[in-house]
């Protein structure tokens, strides 16, 4: 009974869609025709669930052919790095003239097409930190320009982020030491100036050394490196809070110009004259420089840095009353010395990274001390003027008398 029943509701179910018969019927003609092959009985058709499962084996084995396929090729055709997956976020793609200096005279590298940067970084690239804060920034700079540039991925060591960290916002990612020790480096030496055979090193585990702080290898990056040197909140704050309650004591006005000014003393006062037949900046060159910028900017104040400042205080004139001495003339502790060069507008340096670096985060009109060595010196084979200064910036020359009287001296002659 419950088999005529359900047989009976499929009939009315028909009966009352005479489309749905009409196409059911002309669909059960179809498979009767295609299921009868030529020269077989038709006892032995295939029926319809014979088709689904051939049906299904063939979909079967074309997914796994085509699953085989896929797997060489990704294999064996495009063989991509796993440290692909590290690609970095400031990547710039746009092409940029590099300056290779392979000699004195300094041209751009206009021989060879502009270098445009790889989709993906690989390899594990990074640098041993030396010197003092100037020189990590010069070296933390280099290792971030050339790793980019030869699709490398960048790691600072934990010594350089534990100096650079607590003063700047730095991004690159820090390499353990377990792994720094396990890893088979290849050391090369880097001089002071980007030259062509640094646009083409395919070491995949590289570390540098040296002390590089040119801008002709990263000045093509200006905007990154300033961003990975971008002051941390507190330190800017603070560094803005001392600028804005400056006065003029000559008249009491607000100064409309400020300008950082950067004393290299300490160590150089020896090693310069000594070592490097060279003399680092004088009272008379601090006059100079700041006669510059009075007669260019009008109602300029000077913010000495220093970790000399009992010199300064005692040889830079101050009569003017545009003279203000801020720094806390403490070499170990640079963060707020250089949180107040940067924060002015334009900058006076003598020698060194420190002062290099100020200016070229503070933008602006710079003067710099200019042939500060003999033209013997050693100095001059590891340090090339024309890439340690930006063209546009302005140089007065340092005065060497007192060098050549004390060589006179040394040699025998009145």
């Amino acid at each position: 009974m419950v088999h005529q029943a359900e047989e009976g509701k499929r009939e009315r179910s028909t009966d009352q869609n005479p489309r749905v018969q009409h196409c059911s019927l002309e669909l059960d003609l179809h498979v009767h025709r295609w299921m009868r092959l030529p020269g077989v009985p038709a006892m032995c058709a295939l029926s319809r669930r014979h088709l689904c499962l051939i049906f299904l084996l063939v979909c079967v084995l074309a997914s796994v052919v085509f699953l085989h396929i896929t797997q060489d090729i990704f294999h064996n055709g495009l063989d991509l790095p796993i440290p692909a997956l590290f690609a970095d976020r400031h990547l710039v793609a746009n092409s940029v003239a590099i300056f290779c200096l392979s000699g004195t005279p300094m041209t751009p590298n206009i021989s060879s097409s502009c270098p445009t940067y790889p989709a993906s970084l690989s390899g594990t690239w990074t640098t041993v930190p030396a010197g003092r804060f100037g020189n990590q920034m010069g070296q933390y700079a280099t290792l971030l320009a050339l790793a980019q540039l030869n699709g490398h991925q960048a790691f600072i060591l934990k010594s350089m982020h534990d100096v650079l960290a607590p003063v700047f916002r730095i991004t690159l990612p820090v390499l353990a030491p377990e792994v720094d020790s396990h890893t088979p480096w290849r050391h090369l030496e880097l001089h002071d100036w980007m030259s062509e055979e640094y646009a083409h090193l395919n070491d995949p585990f590289l570390k540098f050394t040296g002390f590089p702080c040119s801008w002709t290898f990263f000045h093509h990056l200006r905007e990154q490196i300033q961003s990975e040197f971008t002051l941390h909140d507190h330190l800017r704050e603070k560094a803005q809070g001392f600028l804005r309650q400056l006065h003029l004591a000559g008249t009491g006005a607000l100064p409309r110009t400020f300008v950082g000014v950067h004393v290299r003393r300490g160590d150089y006062l020896q090693v310069m004259p000594q070592h490097w037949k060279g003399v680092v900046g004088d009272r008379v060159y601090l006059q100079q420089a700041m006669d510059w910028f009075r007669a260019r900017h009008e109602a300029p104040i000077f913010v000495v840095t220093s970790n000399g400042m009992q010199w300064c205080q005692e040889n830079i004139n101050t009569s003017q009353g545009d003279v203000i001495f801020a720094g806390d003339g403490q070499e170990g502790s640079p963060a707020r010395d250089f949180a107040l060069l940067t924060q002015c507008n334009h900058t006076i340096m003598t020698i060194g990274t420190f002062g290099f670096w100020a200016a070229y985060l503070a933008g602006g009109d710079t003067v710099y001390l200019a042939n500060f060595t003999l033209p013997d010196s050693a100095f001059l084979k590891i340090f090339k003027p024309e890439a340690a200064f930006l063209p546009e910036w302005v140089g007065i020359n340092a005065d060497l008398s007192p060098l050549r009287k004390l060589g006179r001296r040394l040699s025998g002659i009145a």
